[in-house]
């Protein structure tokens, strides 16, 4: 009977994705990281420009767990990792899907290029242990994913491939057009690509860079010209976090978005003195696509939301 079932067929693809969750989590154990959870209903969401969460009675449904771990490592944790689902409103296609499952990791006394480095690392050791090798074939590219990565500034990619920098001259609504028409569909596929040291003004909880405060120290990978993961060296200030919280509300607000209350226990985590991080989310079911040789969710996922 189980054979009938339309289910029967992400058979190989579960077995793929439980391969997956497993090397993550020997990567991360490995490396000295603590497993933690986190609330996946909280009251008070990230705010975030262009992120909406989903109401759920009086509170919300986590879009990431990125405010809670920190808080972690305010109180002391050096490492920790998170797997688990999160929820985001509006959001479905081929590569999004109104839940999914985010693996997010922090680490003190590092930056961005740190988290680089163990991002590198992670791909390669989960696509070892999941496939027996460091290749995939996506969409009819092969892609090597070790052991070069490509990296490219922001005002690199834009400046090839838009014909602008957005770094001296930012445009909010040009900037996020260009990425999705212009950039995204041009970036390399045959290796990893790395988009690093957005404008600030796109990276609400990253820190500035010191020589340049107009660039923040985010960057995003893409494999297969699919966005996977975005991190960076995290905000630690909390006067200016606070600014740019109110600031992204009035926005949301003029918007007609919901504006979410501050989280005032992650303010006094910040205020307590949150040490020098840096920290990424990096989306698994894309992850599973990705190594399935899948080009939809649609592959990977076997209760999608109708």
């Amino acid at each position: 009977m189980s054979g009938s079932s339309p289910l029967s067929r992400f058979q190989p693809v579960l077995a793929l994705r439980s391969r997956i969750l497993r090397a993550i989590r020997q990567f991360f154990d490995a490396r000295g990281f603590l497993e933690v959870e986190t609330p996946v209903r909280i009251a008070a969401p990230a705010l975030e420009l262009h992120i909406d969460a989903m109401p759920s009675g009086d509170a919300w449904l986590r879009t990431s767990p990125e405010l809670h771990m920190k808080r972690l490592l305010a109180a002391g944790c050096e490492r920790v990792y998170q797997l688990g689902p999160c929820f985001r409103q509006g959001e479905r296609g081929e590569r999004h899907n109104p839940e999914f499952t985010l693996l997010e990791w922090y680490r003190t006394n590092a930056d961005y290029r740190d988290i680089l480095a163990e991002t590198k690392a992670l791909i390669a050791a989960v696509a070892e242990a999941a496939l027996g090798r460091t290749w995939i074939d996506f969409s009819r590219t092969h892609i090597e994913l070790m052991p070069v990565w490509e990296v490219l500034t922001v005002t690199e990619a834009f400046k090839t491939f838009a014909g602008w920098n957005p770094v001296e001259y930012f445009d909010a609504d040009r900037f996020d057009l260009d990425m999705v028409n212009k950039v995204e569909p041009n970036l390399p596929t045959a290796c990893p690509v790395v988009l690093m040291d957005y404008p600030a003004a796109v990276a609400a909880l990253a820190r500035r860079k010191p020589e340049d405060p107009r660039v923040a120290e985010r960057w995003e990978l893409y494999i297969g010209g699919i966005e996977i993961a975005n991190a960076f060296s995290e905000l630690t200030d909390p006067a200016e976090q606070r600014k740019r919280f109110e600031a992204c509300a009035v926005e949301r607000r003029a918007l007609g978005k919901p504006v979410y209350p501050l989280d005032e226990y992650f303010m006094a985590a910040l205020e307590s003195g949150l040490p020098p991080a840096a920290g990424i989310a990096l989306g698994v079911d894309r992850l599973v696509m990705l190594l399935a040789g899948a080009t939809s969710l649609d592959g990977v996922l076997p209760f999608r939301d109708p």
